[in-house]
């Protein structure tokens, strides 16, 4: 169970507050409600690009690591589809360092030019050396616009094509900046030894003042349901043929989520799961195998893939995880199966939360459902998965209609 106390302020900055006087540290995790999804189809890339321009210094404060090294902080940020999120952690008696950090460049970057090309040429690199010069890396350039033909998850966090990146302007980034980095769309969790009255006068002192923005209106295109299925054949210099297979399914906050999320977990979590088991244990059909969800807010993907073993056509392998998922569908699940991966995922559950940092991050991420407490009830949820709902949103999903399969090819 973890504790909070919340509270907005008049510039409509959420703050969450998670005291535990068990430990020594305080940490800043701030969410920014902006990912890929709401960036322009010609201008892609932008939100991962600025996850990297807030450490290029501030109106006020040239460099954002020295003052925070200086007492003992340490700081990092990631950026997907949904969500930009930055996290500090520091000495609880140095907390007020966090906060002048946050709120300053909340306040504004310095729109240095030489910053935005130093981030520009480090994020330009990023794209080649992990989506295009490495095998596999451009699985999901070319997977995501199989999958969504609408739905601006057809691009990567890391951007449609390179030149969006090459050709922003210091006006992009400005724009990007003052639509989608404001109080408004930012929520604030403090977490570890800290106070609620300490937290709530340091976030009036330092991000108070700050402007609320303009209210922002997200109007995203809802992605069609998938009638038929669709394919891709890719050829490429890689180790070996390999099979991705996507099924549209809900998205994070959606009561089936849940059972979705259990499913992939009996098909291939472990090496007693269904497909381990079968295709790479007893048959040696794969070398690999996986199955996840992809946890996106908007409806998301669940998604099957592996490398398959020499002399095995990707044909014949994706015909038999079809037999596996056929079976599921029309016989369901065993309830020690599902008891299984049902205790794994508390398990996880349990473990994520012994670190503070996570809680607060769990805290955040679960605030944009609506409500906070979500974080508190995915235990609940996850019991209450039966095996009649494995077997119904299998019907659902597993579905032919439904599926965009990618068929990587392996060239001499």
């Amino acid at each position: 169970m973890i504790n909070f106390q919340e509270f907005t302020l008049d510039n409509g900055l959420r703050v969450i507050v998670h005291e535990d006087p068990t430990v020594q540290i305080a940490v800043m995790n701030i969410l920014y409600d902006v990912g890929s999804r709401d960036e322009r189809p010609d201008k892609t890339g932008f939100a991962h690009l600025f996850e990297h321009l807030m450490f290029g210094g501030s109106v006020n404060i040239p460099s954002y690591d020295e003052p925070l090294q200086r007492v003992g902080g340490e700081n990092n940020a990631f950026t997907n589809t949904d969500i930009t999120n930055y996290y500090l952690t520091l000495p609880a008696t140095n907390l007020e360092t966090g906060f002048w950090l946050e709120s300053d460049r909340m306040l504004s970057l310095s729109f240095d030019p030489k910053a935005l090309e130093v981030q520009r040429k480090v994020v330009v690199e990023e794209f080649k050396q992990r989506y295009l010069n490495q095998p596999y890396g451009d699985v999901w350039l070319k997977l995501r616009p199989l999958a969504y033909h609408q739905h601006p998850y057809q691009w990567a966090t890391i951007g449609k094509e390179i030149s969006h990146i090459e050709n922003a302007t210091m006006e992009d980034v400005k724009d990007f900046f003052f639509t989608h980095y404001v109080p408004s769309n930012a929520i604030l969790v403090v977490a570890g030894q800290v106070t609620v009255a300490q937290v709530k006068a340091l976030s009036e002192k330092w991000f108070g003042p700050i402007s609320s923005g303009k209210i922002r209106q997200r109007k995203l295109v809802s992605e069609p349901a998938q009638t038929e299925k669709r394919s891709l054949e890719v050829q490429a210099k890689v180790p070996a043929n390999a099979l991705y297979k996507a099924w549209h399914m809900p998205g994070r906050f959606h009561d089936d989520y849940y059972a979705i999320d259990l499913l992939s977990d009996i098909l291939s979590r472990g090496q007693s799961s269904r497909l381990y088991q079968q295709l790479v244990k007893e048959k040696e059909i794969f070398t690999s195998i996986s199955s996840f969800v992809m946890g996106t807010i908007d409806p998301g993907l669940l998604v099957v893939s592996g490398r398959i073993k020499d002399g095995i056509s990707i044909e014949d392998a994706e015909h038999e995880v079809d037999t596996i998922l056929k079976q599921v569908v029309a016989d369901g699940v065993a309830t020690a199966e599902l008891e299984k991966v049902k205790n794994q995922a508390e398990s996880t559950l349990e473990f994520g939360e012994m670190e503070v940092m996570n809680r607060a991050m769990n805290l955040a991420f679960s605030k944009l459902s609506g409500d906070a407490n979500l974080v508190n009830e995915e235990g609940t949820k996850i019991n209450a998965v039966t095996t009649d709902d494995i077997k119904r949103v299998a019907g659902n999903i597993l579905k032919e209609s439904n599926a965009s399969v990618m068929y990587y090819r392996a060239t001499a």
